[in-house]
């Protein structure tokens, strides 16, 4: 028995997309014989701007969460592989282990910091760019 219920619901219909029961032919095999014009990709306007603005998002959030869930991960294995280090005392009297415990915090701080900074330098200009031109003013009027 298939788990598959695809079968069950009908197909809906979205906007500029025709759900078809019989497949197309892959762009190579058309019927004429001659293959379709080779489709040219815009690398400029929205649709730039919006890969852009997701590309930077993407890379805002895996640079701040690598930079606090690496160091946790880097404090869990040194707490299970070599405990003897951690009990030893630092150089504030502190055992080791508390020691980078406690800068556990000030790094999640420095994430946090770094994934504004960055979102004010990079993220939010391309976002009030594809604000502007998805939302033109009109009349010279600004909009609020």
């Amino acid at each position: 028995m298939s788990s598959d219920s695809s079968e069950l619901r009908p197909l809906q219909h979205r906007p500029a997309r025709h759900a078809s029961p019989t497949p197309t032919l892959p762009p190579t095999a058309r019927q004429d014989g001659r293959r379709p014009a080779a489709r040219t990709r815009s690398w400029t306007g929205p649709h730039r701007d919006l890969r852009l603005l997701r590309r930077a998002c993407r890379r805002q959030r895996r640079v701040a969460a690598l930079a606090a869930l690496g160091y946790f991960a880097v404090f869990l294995t040194l707490t299970v592989a070599f405990p003897a280090v951690m009990t030893r005392p630092a150089p504030g009297g502190l055992p080791t282990g508390l020691l980078l415990a406690l800068v556990q915090l000030p790094v999640t701080w420095l994430a946090v910091l770094f994934y504004e900074a960055t979102a004010r330098r990079y993220v939010d200009p391309l976002a009030r760019r594809v604000r502007r031109q998805t939302h033109p003013t009109h009349d010279g009027e600004a909009r609020p």
